[in-house]
């Protein structure tokens, strides 16, 4: 997953951390919190755009209700994917997520409804997983990519700490095709450096 979001300067100052299972990561105003089948239409309605599609590597286009359902049924079975909706002021805005099914090669992805684009969304909510992550688990490095015609995800993640690491193709499902992408990588070193972003703490 990767943001389409054009143009993210908004900073914030708190992370919070509460008890990860469920989690509940907030943020200066963004909730991020495990999505449940009751979020299935506004999960729907959000990622039902091909311009969120092209640039989100497993969001097909168009976008239903039963992809939604299939989503949220997978995540919770597999277990080896962390998944956030984003909620500002009590209305999802988004998703972010961190996929951990290969060894040692975690990742980050994201997405935004369009309409909610533009506001720093996508960093404030990337933030806050990466310090979940950090938080939670014991790999030393969290990766993520963006496509090369995706210059705003490319910030995002240069905003987060990550570091450019190569070019790669990568197929994607709305696009039925592969297509570059820009791969990036962040150190748990890098990170903990970083933390004067968010002064995390884990709240019991």
């Amino acid at each position: 997953m990767t943001s389409t979001e054009p143009d993210m300067l908004q900073d914030f100052s708190s992370v919070t951390l509460q008890e990860a299972r469920p989690s509940v990561v907030s943020t200066e105003r963004l909730t991020l919190r495990r999505p449940t089948l009751a979020d299935v239409g506004t999960i729907a309605k959000l990622a039902n755009d091909r311009r969120i599609a092209e640039n989100t590597r497993r969001l097909p286009h168009p976008y239903s209700q039963d992809d939604a359902v299939a989503f949220i049924r997978a995540t919770a079975a597999i277990g080896s994917e962390t998944v956030f909706l984003i909620e500002h002021d009590s209305g999802p805005v988004g998703m972010v997520g961190i996929d951990c099914s290969t060894p040692d090669n975690a990742e980050l992805g994201y997405w935004l409804g369009v309409e909610h684009w533009g506001q720093g969304f996508a960093t404030e909510a990337a933030r806050g997983a990466i310090d979940f992550f950090f938080e939670e688990f014991d790999d030393d490095h969290l990766y993520a990519g963006a496509r090369v015609t995706n210059p705003a995800s490319r910030n995002v993640l240069e905003k987060c700490g990550f570091q450019w690491s190569g070019v790669q193709l990568h197929r994607f499902l709305a696009l039925g095709s592969s297509t570059p992408v820009d791969c990036f990588r962040l150190s748990r070193g890098v990170w903990a450096s970083l933390k004067s972003w968010s002064s995390a703490r884990r709240v019991r």
